[in-house]
C-alpha cells in the first residue's frame, strides 16, 4: 500500500500544487519549488516524500507561520482529496508548535480533506493535557471527520505512528472522548472508536472490558463498537469478552467431515473448505467461528492470521454445516511463499481442528 501511495507524490502533483500556490500568491516561485522538491525523490519512501514536501514548501512560503497557513487554507479545497492531502496537517505538525490555538484550528479545518490524525500526535507528544482537552471538544463537533479525529488521533497504538504512552499507561485519559462517540451514527467514527478500544485491550484488557461492560448494548451503534472493539480478545477466547456477548465459555463441540477442495494449490487459486459442527452439550451454545491460516514465511516458520467466519447459536446435540472460500493472492501487506500451510478452525477462541495444505508460488 505504501508503495502505491508514495507514487501520488509525483511531478504532476507538484506541478498542480505549485500552480495553486501561484494563483494564491504571485510571489510563489513555481519552477524552483518543483525542481527543489523533486530532487532525489525516487529514493524517498511515502512518509519521507510527504515530510520532504513540507520542509521544501517552508522555504517558498511566507516566513510568518500565520501567513503560510492562510495560503494553505486557500488552496486545499482546489486539490484532490487523497493521501497527498495529509501534507497540509503535516506542515502544521512540523512548524505550528509556537502557535497552539491557530494550529488546532488548522488541523480541525484540514481533517475533512485529509486526516490530521498523525499531525495532532506531534502536539500530544509535546503537551498531552492541553491537546487532549481540545480533542475532547472535537468529539462533540457536528462534522464527523472532526469527531473521528478526536478518537483516531489519540489512539494509543495508531498504525504508522508512534505509541502514545500517556494513554497506554492511563487508558482513562481518552475515556471522555470514547463516551461521547459510543452512539455515533457515522460508521467512519464508530470504526475509529472501536479500533481505539481494541488498541487499549492490548495493554489494558481488564480496564477496557470493565469500561465496555457499563455501556448500553441495546443501542445498535454502541453494540457495533463493543463487538468490533472486542474482536481480538474474542479471537483469543478471552473469557470476560465472551461473557459480554453471551458466547459459550466452555465449548463442547466436535468437528467432522472436514474437506478441502485441494491439498495443493497455486497462488491466485481459491481454497474451499467445509465441515460440520456437532454440539456435544445438553444446552444451547452461542458460538463465534473463525479460521486461521498459518502462512509459510520466507524464513521457514509459520505466521498465523485469523479471519472471521460466522456466529451461530447451536442447540443441544444440533449439527451445523459450515463452508467458506479463501483466495490466495499477494497484497502490499502480505507476500506468499511456497511451502506447507495450515488451516485451523477456531471456536470461541479455542482451536478445534487443523489440517495442512501446500501452496505453490
Amino acid at each position: 500500500m505504501a508503495e502505491a501511495l508514495k507514487e501520488m507524490f509525483n511531478k504532476k502533483f507538484y506541478e498542480h500544487l505549485s500552480l495553486e500556490f501561484k494563483k494564491a500568491d504571485k510571489n510563489f516561485n513555481q519552477n524552483k519549488f518543483v525542481s527543489d522538491v523533486l530532487k532525489n525523490i525516487d529514493q524517498l519512501s511515502l512518509n519521507q516524500r510527504m515530510r520532504n514536501t513540507s520542509i521544501v514548501l517552508k522555504k517558498y512560503l511566507p516566513s510568518d507561520y500565520k501567513d503560510s497557513l492562510e495560503l494553505l487554507f486557500k488552496i486545499i479545497p482546489n486539490l484532490e482529496r487523497n493521501y497527498t492531502s495529509l501534507l497540509f496537517p503535516d506542515f502544521v505538525g512540523l512548524y505550528g508548535h509556537d502557535d497552539f490555538d491557530l494550529s488546532m484550528e488548522a488541523l480541525k479545518y484540514f481533517t475533512p480533506f485529509g486526516s490530521s490524525e498523525f499531525a495532532v500526535r506531534e502536539f500530544l507528544k509535546r503537551d498531552f493535557n492541553k491537546t487532549i482537552k481540545v480533542m475532547n471538544e472535537w468529539a462533540d463537533d457536528k462534522n464527523y471527520h472532526v469527531r473521528r479525529l478526536a478518537s483516531e488521533g489519540s489512539r494509543p497504538r495508531l498504525p504508522w505512528s508512534f505509541k502514545l504512552n500517556e494513554v497506554i499507561n492511563n487508558p482513562a485519559a481518552t475515556q471522555t472522548i470514547l463516551e461521547k462517540l459510543k452512539t455515533d451514527n457515522e460508521l467512519y467514527v464508530r470504526k475509529s472508536a472501536a479500533n481505539h478500544l481494541n488498541d487499549i485491550s492490548k495493554d489494558n484488557t481488564e480496564w477496557m472490558l470493565n469500561f465496555l461492560n457499563g455501556w448500553d448494548k441495546t443501542n445498535v451503534n454502541t453494540l457495533w463498537i463493543i463487538k468490533h472493539a472486542s474482536r481480538t480478545l474474542i479471537k483469543k477466547g478471552n473469557p470476560q469478552s465472551l461473557i459480554l456477548f453471551d458466547f459459550e465459555k466452555n465449548v463442547k463441540v466436535k468437528v467432522t467431515g472436514f474437506k478441502l477442495n485441494k491439498s495443493k494449490l497455486k497462488l491466485g487459486e481459491t481454497l474451499e473448505f467445509e465441515f460440520d459442527i456437532i454440539s456435544e452439550k445438553s444446552k444451547t451454545q452461542k458460538l463465534v467461528i473463525d479460521f486461521a491460516i498459518h502462512y509459510f514465511k520466507k524464513s521457514g516458520g509459520l505466521s498465523p492470521k485469523v479471519f472471521k467466519l460466522k456466529e451461530i447459536v447451536l442447540n443441544a446435540k444440533q449439527t451445523a454445516h459450515i463452508s467458506k472460500r479463501h483466495r490466495f493472492q499477494d497484497f502490499t501487506t502480505r507476500k506468499h511463499y511456497s511451502g506447507t500451510h495450515i488451516i485451523e478452525i477456531l471456536i470461541n477462541g479455542n482451536s478445534i481442528y487443523s489440517e495442512q495444505f501446500e501452496l505453490i508460488v
